[in-house]
């Protein structure tokens, strides 16, 4: 297995597989000698290898961009700092097995975790190649110990996770890649376009980012579940939430725990005054932002995310009342209806920062979203005619397809249900529907870059 993850990881550049050797021995040892040590020892072997780990993620992914920053701050001030930017090439997927690799070392050193002694064994935890370049960021606790165990073939792991493996290809081929022909050409020039396009194009995003990374955790999870191997759920229906704080418990949930479990509740949680509380929520998100890439989009677009958490809990008691003088108690489909709308256009407003270049772009693409709604400018004849339909009919299959997942009779449970020349008929159509739909440019998954 680890011979294996070698492999594919070194498809990318070979090379880069020594980095990801320097963060397994650091890690590894850091581990082993966490566990004989007490005291003070203990935390400065801990805060060793986090700062050590850390050093590689910053010099391969933000080292150009603090330079850049902090010469850009001096020239406001008059002083022309010489600096030489070098292009490194960020490797595939670093800041999520460096995020699994400290997780491991801090549940170390919390006692939750034995220290492991085979290296194979830690390297392979490290290196899995379903969820080693875009997640889910496993816990040493869930995954660990599964490569101790023995696996035998089971048939139905097998077409469960094929089952699963299917619907994320379909979940990026069909609609993250088509929705994305779409979305570069209009935020690549949004000054181009006018507010119909840009909205469109914002809504098409939303739905282009959620298919192309959680249909890569479906092909991840499906993948090890073919092999014997329970990853953990990455998605759960993000849009169909009622808030911006049940959304963030229900998008990316491994890096969402990650950021509570070691930066939120460590600064203190919710267990502080009001306005510590507020500084620990944007504390996190504006690291959150960070993680996902080295632009000051992603940082303001973390900001923006944790001030929707601080505004919605400030606000909280005042929409409570303002829906009970309306009428619309807690469970009604109207409420609820409101809600989730709300949610999902606060949701886009911000991935118009995470999608656009410069935050300059950004703020056009918000200043325009309501002029010039000119339905003749939509689009071109050949994407008219050819990509929208396609892409609103892949939509809403996608959307069938999570309601009846989430029903009580779920699709899965369906198919099981058939007989067998029905249930291969329906597989060998939804594989056909994937590769006359599926868009095939080379397009890598969005997430990989982080």
């Amino acid at each position: 297995m680890l011979a294996a993850s070698c492999l594919f990881y070194m498809a990318f550049i070979p090379v880069y597989i020594l980095i990801l050797l320097v963060t397994i021995l650091i890690d590894y040892f850091a581990g082993m000698y966490i566990e004989r040590v007490e005291g003070r020892k203990k935390k400065a072997l801990l805060w060793l290898s986090i700062v050590s780990t850390c050093t590689v993620l910053f010099v391969f992914k933000y080292f150009g961009f603090f330079t850049s920053s902090f010469a850009g701050l001096a020239s406001l001030v008059g002083w022309q700092l010489p600096h030489t930017f070098v292009k490194i090439i960020l490797p595939i997927g670093l800041s999520f097995h460096t995020f699994q690799s400290l997780s491991y070392v801090v549940e170390v050193y919390r006692g939750k975790q034995a220290a492991e002694r085979d290296f194979i064994v830690y390297a392979t935890y490290v290196m899995f190649f379903p969820q080693l370049v875009a997640g889910p960021i496993e816990r040493p606790q869930n995954l660990l110990h599964q490569f101790r165990e023995w696996h035998d073939f089971n048939y139905i792991n097998v077409t469960c996770g094929l089952r699963r493996m299917a619907w994320g290809f379909y979940k990026k081929l069909v609609v993250a890649d088509r929705l994305a022909l779409y979305v570069n050409d209009v935020y690549g020039a949004p000054r181009n376009y006018n507010g119909l396009q840009l909205t469109l194009a914002t809504f098409f995003f939303s739905y282009q980012i959620y298919c192309d990374f959680s249909g890569y955790s479906d092909i991840a999870i499906g993948a090890a579940q073919v092999l014997g191997f329970r990853l953990m759920e990455n998605f759960r229906t993000p849009y169909y939430s009622l808030s911006v704080a049940e959304f963030w418990h229900r998008w990316h949930i491994s890096l969402s725990t990650w950021f509570k479990d070691y930066v939120y509740i460590p600064m203190g949680g919710s267990r502080v005054s009001r306005r510590r509380y507020i500084a620990n929520l944007l504390v996190t998100f504006g690291i959150s932002g960070l993680w996902h890439g080295a632009n000051w989009t992603y940082v303001f677009w973390g900001l923006l995310n944790g001030l929707y958490l601080v505004m919605g809990g400030l606000t909280k008691d005042w929409r409570n009342r303002l829906f009970s003088a309306i009428d619309l108690e807690e469970h009604t489909l109207i409420r609820k209806a409101i809600m989730l709308v709300t949610t999902f256009v606060l949701t886009c407003l911000a991935w118009i920062v995470f999608r656009a270049r410069t935050l300059g772009d950004a703020g056009y693409v918000v200043r325009q979203l309501a002029r010039g709604w000119d339905f003749e400018s939509i689009g071109t004849p050949q994407f008219l005619l050819g990509q929208l339909p396609v892409a609103v009919a892949a939509i809403l299959v996608l959307e069938i397809g999570q309601l009846l997942t989430r029903s009580t009779v779920s699709l899965p449970s369906m198919l099981s249900g058939l007989p067998l020349p029905a249930r291969w008929a329906a597989y060998a159509a939804f594989v056909m529907l994937v590769l006359m739909f599926g868009v095939y440019q080379n397009a890598q998954f969005i997430y990989f870059q982080f």
